[in-house]
C-alpha cells in the first residue's frame, strides 16, 4: 500500500529517560496517547540540534530524553520528520527543543511468557511470534526472558544469545494458573541490571490475573517509576467466547492499561496466526523512534509528577498524525 507521506514504515517509541544529576533516572509514565498537529499560530521553539548516526551524544545535567512515535491515518509509522516539526510541553510550559536524533540504539529486552493452562491451544504461536521478534535484534541488544503460570520464574537472565532463550521456551508446557502481574514486577526488577538506555518488556499473553501476589495498583504504580516501556500481544478468543470469569474479561484492559502507562501499545490478536507478524511488528517498531532532547525549565527537585505533552506542526500536504508518548515523569527528590 503506498502513501504521500514522508516516509512511511513500521516505526513505535518508547520514552527513553530523564537524566538528572548526572545519573540517568527511567522516569517518563503514564499512558501513550494520539495528539493531533497544532495550528500554525503557535509560537515556533529554536531548532534543535541533529544528531547524526554514530555520533556521541553528550548528556547535560537536567537534559530530558524523550522517545516519540509519530503514526498516519492507517498506523503506519511516519520517518523524515525535522526537528522543528516536533514541540514539547511540561506542565503546559513550552520547553526548548535542544537535541534530536532517530537513531537505531542497542535496547535491553525481556521477554515475558505465558504458560498457563489457558494458553495451551496457543503456546505454539506465541512462542513462534517470539521467535520472530528475537529476529529484529541488533548484535548489541540484550535479551531475557521470563516465564509464568502460577507463579513467574526467570527462565534465562539477560543474554546476546537468541538461540539459547529459543531453546529454553520450546519445552515449556502449559499448566496452571495465571501470575500475570508477578511476571511483570520480576521483568522489571530484572530490567534493573540491563546494560543499555533503551529498555522495553513484550507481554505475550491472554490476560487476565488469578494468582498473584502483587495488585494491579501495585504494578501501575512500578511501571510509571521504572523508565522501562511495556509491549503486549494480547491473545485472545471473540468476546462472546471468552471464559465468563472476571479474569478472563477483563484481560484486554489489563493488558492495554499497563502499557499505556509505560507510553507502550498493546495489540490484540484474536486470529493466532497473526502473532508472529504482530511480534516482527513490535520489535521494528523499536527500531524506529524520535528522540527528543530538552532541559525542563522547572529546577525544582519535589519528586512531584510532571506532565509531558508532544505536539506536531505537521509538514503542508500531509494528513492528520498521531502522536504517542508518555504523558509525565517524576521529578527528582534530591
Amino acid at each position: 500500500m503506498k502513501t504521500s507521506l514522508v516516509a512511511s514504515r513500521l516505526f513505535f517509541a518508547s520514552f527513553i529517560s530523564l537524566l538528572f544529576f548526572g545519573s540517568v533516572i527511567w522516569k517518563l509514565p503514564a499512558r501513550a496517547i494520539a495528539q493531533s498537529a497544532i495550528p500554525d499560530d503557535v509560537k515556533h521553539d529554536t531548532p534543535g540540534q541533529f544528531i547524526k548516526p554514530g555520533q556521541s551524544v553528550h548528556i547535560d545535567v537536567n537534559l530530558a530524553l524523550v522517545n516519540v512515535t509519530v503514526t498516519d491515518p492507517y498506523d503506519r509509522l511516519v520517518t523524515g520528520l525535522e526537528p522543528d516539526n516536533f514541540r514539547i510541553f511540561e506542565d503546559n510550559i513550552e520547553q526548548e527543543l535542544v537535541n534530536f536524533s532517530s537513531e537505531d540504539v542497542p535496547i535491553s529486552i525481556g521477554v515475558i511468557l505465558d504458560f498457563s493452562g489457558s494458553m495451551a491451544n496457543k503456546l505454539g504461536k506465541a512462542k513462534e511470534a517470539a521467535f520472530q521478534f528475537f529476529k529484529t535484534a541488533n548484535p548489541q541488544d540484550e535479551f531475557f526472558l521470563v516465564g509464568f503460570n502460577e507463579r513467574a520464574q526467570l527462565l534465562s537472565p539477560f543474554t546476546h544469545n537468541v538461540e539459547d532463550l529459543q531453546s529454553r521456551m520450546l519445552s515449556a508446557s502449559a499448566k496452571g494458573k495465571t501470575a500475570l502481574l508477578d511476571a511483570i514486577y520480576l521483568g522489571l526488577t530484572q530490567m534493573r541490571g540491563a546494560a543499555n538506555g533503551k529498555r522495553a518488556l513484550l507481554i505475550i499473553s491472554d490476560g487476565g490475573d488469578n494468582n498473584s501476589r502483587y495488585n494491579e495498583k501495585d504494578i501501575k504504580r512500578l511501571v510509571r517509576e521504572a523508565g522501562t516501556q511495556l509491549y503486549s500481544v494480547g491473545i485472545f478468543d471473540a468476546f462472546e467466547y471468552r471464559s465468563r470469569t472476571q479474569e478472563e474479561l477483563s484481560g484486554p484492559s489489563l493488558l492495554s492499561e499497563v502499557t499505556e502507562l509505560t507510553g507502550g501499545r498493546a495489540f490484540t490478536v484474536e486470529n493466532i496466526s497473526e502473532l508472529p507478524d504482530i511480534a516482527a511488528k513490535i520489535g521494528e517498531e523499536l527500531r524506529n523512534q524520535y528522540i527528543l532532547g530538552y532541559r525542563p525549565s522547572n529546577k525544582s527537585h519535589d519528586a512531584r509528577w510532571r506532565k509531558i505533552k508532544i505536539k506536531l506542526r505537521a509538514p503542508k500536504g500531509l494528513p492528520p498524525l498521531s502522536v504517542y508518548a508518555k504523558t509525565g515523569y517524576y521529578a527528582p527528590s534530591l
